[in-house]
């Protein structure tokens, strides 16, 4: 009787801790990001108001590898479109609250023709920046095969609102509007992140017109990335590729050899390696089960790494893939956050409500869904241990409370995490050289 009166009483200690939280949830529709009840946390928003974006940059003069033949590469100019949160300054009148334009379907697949839609945000189209109080550092984030700049709203605006200025890339050839040959995919994810981190650092500089000059501060960058988006961060931040994804590359591509220059031992790989780039962020990061990497070329990622997967992962695997990169970064210091039960999509946003519509093609809901988690409680969680691990590392905030856990979340409840609540994650944790 007296265990029963205790779970009570914590269950309505618990109600009012929360009852502020969810009122946003209740009070008005919900929107990707917002907290649910039992999110952890450091989930909430920060002190900011979040303004929002858009930016155009071409690459000129890049491989333009759909086109490539007999090992020739023609070259084009890439165009690159970027959503920026950051930020901002608004009246006491003014309503965080911005309008998305997305698609269902697939360019290239005519069983999936393009359906437009939109989804509200909690931020303010192209808001003054919030000036005077020095550079933010920058976050960088890749989507995955297919997606768009929009598929991680949740995260984005929730780390604008903690003082970050955070850049999400559309990549050309890779998206749902665009989707061309998935070896434009392999060959430039990791050179788009890279250009992408130029552009802003240049916009940032103090003779820039641009609203991020003295804004942002490229030299204290993240790299957050998602499945085809995790396998371009990992490159971009140390580890070369393998041989075997040359000839798996050349293969697809009637012999190019455009991707050598992002393999472990290619001379000019070596010297794109970028100092500014503090930490990584990969969910769910595709390509070591299909021989991408090797010992030697993970060995060269040395930025603190958070990698976070799902245990029934049957896209980019996770015994022989997201794991075994954990384990083979061993000059990282590195965790692994897993999601029990979990398969790939530990880090869209939820399934739009235009996903569930009659007669739209099944995947048009499994782009976003987990067959055996809440989305929105994933979103709670992933915005939880990224804010510790980007604030630890960017911000140098003491969070490491935050991520120094049991193993087992069903051990005891995690720090930061209401009562009850941490159940089916497991967080793994290796110092570099380790």
């Amino acid at each position: 009787m007296k265990s029963l009166f205790a779970i009570f009483s914590l269950v309505v200690l618990q109600f009012v801790f929360t009852t502020k939280t969810f009122s946003q949830a209740t009070d008005e529709a919900f929107v990707f990001g917002d907290a649910l009840p039992d999110a952890p946390e450091l989930a909430a928003r920060g002190e900011y108001k979040v303004g929002v974006r858009t930016l155009d940059f071409v690459n000129k003069g890049q491989v333009d590898v759909l086109k490539s033949k007999g090992g020739v590469d023609p070259l084009y100019d890439r165009p690159i479109k970027v959503e920026v949160w950051y930020p901002a300054v608004l009246s006491a009148s003014t309503k965080e609250s911005v309008t998305y334009d997305q698609v269902m379907g697939t360019s290239n697949d005519p069983k999936r023709p393009l359906i437009p839609f939109t989804f509200q945000g909690r931020a303010v189209r192209d808001a003054s920046p919030k000036t005077g109080e020095g550079a933010f550092p920058l976050v960088i984030v890749s989507h995955g095969y297919v997606g768009s700049r929009f598929l991680m709203t949740y995260l984005t605006e929730n780390l604008a609102s903690k003082g970050y200025i955070v850049v999400a890339i559309d990549h050309t050839e890779s998206t749902f509007r665009d989707a061309a040959g998935f070896q434009s995919t392999l060959l430039n994810r990791s050179k788009d992140v890279l250009f992408v981190l130029n552009q802003i650092a240049d916009l940032g500089k103090t003779n820039s017109k641009s609203f991020l000059s003295g804004f942002v501060d490229a030299d204290n960058t993240a790299l957050v990335g998602y499945s085809m988006g995790g396998y371009g961060i990992l490159n971009a931040s140390g580890a070369g590729y393998a041989e075997s994804a040359t000839k798996f590359f050349g293969l697809m591509t009637g012999g190019s050899k455009a991707i050598e220059v992002r393999t472990t031992n290619n001379s000019d790989y070596k010297t794109s390696q970028d100092s500014r780039i503090k930490a990584v962020v990969a969910f769910a990061p595709w390509g070591m089960e299909r021989g991408v990497w090797d010992a030697e070329g993970l060995k060269g990622l040395k930025v603190p790494t958070f990698l976070i997967a799902g245990n029934q992962d049957d896209i980019s695997g996770y015994e022989k893939g997201t794991k075994a990169i954990y384990t083979g970064i061993i000059n990282a210091n590195r965790y692994l956050l897993t999601y029990d039960n979990a398969r790939h999509n530990v880090a869209p946003n939820p399934p739009p409500a235009e996903s569930l519509k009659p007669g739209l093609h099944f995947d048009e809901y499994y782009r976003y869904a987990e067959p055996a988690w809440n989305e929105r409680r994933i979103n709670n969680i992933n915005q939880h241990f990224v804010t510790a691990f980007l604030g630890i590392h960017l911000k140098k905030k003491d969070l490491a409370k935050y991520l120094d856990l049991k193993e087992n979340s069903n051990e005891k409840t995690w720090t930061g995490f209401k009562p009850r609540s941490s159940t089916g994650l497991e967080l793994l944790h290796t110092e570099a050289g380790k």
